[in-house]
């Protein structure tokens, strides 16, 4: 009875984590002289959380009922992004609106013109964002702003509302930092690539067959070494060559095989699926993972002028952000391992992890959505 509701208790603490994933949304601007052409994908279920889009609360949004809401999408959006130049603040005005469809939903895509002040093309441009500041503390606006062929980004977030960019010399060190940020950011708030990882290391701190008995305290720190070596080398692999456009896979299947593989290492907890061979597994669905990580990189853009040294950025942010939860595991683990609470976590946290996990499959393989927000 006791283990029913351990995983109630951690199916109900799971499921919102895919449901209630923090927000981005993607803001591209292209400056051509005077005048700014502006596209703002934005998440659907943000904005119907913010200023209702489901007429009839039936829990759908259909597109007559997201047209109807267009004028106040725009006015909700543009009220909070703020655009000037060295000369002046650039007014915006919404041109169109469609919809368009990311890794993790449904997007608005806000289609707008700016036209700046000034005789001469700006020499830098300021950028003001506070789009749902005040209803999620998490959300993070990504910025690609192209001017004379030169590609930069940046992040924004309630903490960091305000950023200014020279577009005559580009910063590459900030160009380099935020990709950084983005890397650490994308694997902390990626639920599943965290639970296919941590999967693999429960068991890094008990003897190979033996759940009663703990491993010292040497032999589980190089366990975990071959697991996240064997994930970080695969993961980077995958991740090189599909922003780079040299291998392509749907990103549904990405995304579905990307569940598969938390339920299949989740239930290697359970059941001897591959007896020793941890490091294997974390090679072979790394590869895949790496295809996930690439999916954000192609929302965000890499800049032509420095693809190579973002690129690396972001799969430095990703390691970095990584090697954080590891730090934070193995110590917390090692301390716990001679624990009843411990010896629950690897079973029925494992069995939850896995029921979570054929949910995600099967919304994944099936477009529909079996949790709601």
């Amino acid at each position: 009875m006791k283990r029913c509701l351990v995983i109630l208790l951690l199916c109900a603490w799971l499921a919102p984590a895919q449901a209630h994933k923090p927000s981005d949304s993607y803001l591209s601007l292209a400056v051509h002289g005077q005048q700014i052409d502006g596209q703002w994908d934005i998440a659907l279920r943000d904005l119907d959380f913010a200023i209702g889009l489901d007429g009839n609360g039936d829990g759908e949004l259909t597109w007559n009922e997201i047209r109807a809401r267009h004028d106040a999408i725009a006015t909700y959006a543009l009220q909070r992004l703020q655009v000037a130049s060295d000369r002046g603040v650039c007014p915006l005005k919404a041109v169109e609106q469609l919809i368009d469809s990311h890794t993790d939903g449904a997007y608005n895509v806000l289609r707008f013109r700016a036209d700046c002040p000034g005789g001469a093309a700006p020499a830098s441009m300021t950028i003001g964002y506070t789009l749902f500041a005040a209803l999620d503390p998490q959300h993070k606006g990504l910025l690609k702003i192209n001017s004379s062929g030169t590609t930069q980004t940046a992040i924004f977030d309630p903490d960091s509302p305000r950023r200014t960019i020279s577009l005559t010399t580009p910063d590459r060190l900030a160009q380099f930092g935020a990709y950084v940020k983005n890397g650490v950011w994308h694997i902390w708030i990626g639920y599943d690539h965290i639970l296919f990882l941590l999967s693999l290391l429960l068991p890094a701190v008990l003897l190979p067959g033996l759940r009663e008995q703990q491993q010292g305290l040497k032999a589980a720190f190089h366990d975990v070494l071959k697991v996240v070596t064997a994930f970080t080398l695969a993961h980077s692999i995958t991740l090189t060559l599909a922003s780079l456009s040299l291998v392509s896979l749907p990103s549904r299947w990405v995304e579905s095989a990307i569940a598969a593989s938390v339920i299949l290492a989740a239930l290697n907890n359970l059941l001897p699926l591959f007896r020793g061979k941890r490091p294997v597994v974390a090679f072979a669905f790394g590869l895949i993972h790496g295809f996930g990580f690439a999916s954000v990189l192609r929302d965000l853009g890499l800049p032509q002028g420095s693809l190579l040294a973002s690129l690396l950025g972001f799969n430095v942010g990703v390691e970095l952000g990584q090697l954080a939860i590891v730090a934070a595991f193995l110590p917390a683990a090692w301390l716990l391992r001679k624990t009843w609470f411990y010896r629950q976590v690897l079973t029925v946290g494992s069995l939850a992890i896995a029921l979570v996990a054929c949910v995600w499959l099967v919304e994944r393989v099936a477009d529909i959505k079996l949790i709601s927000a």
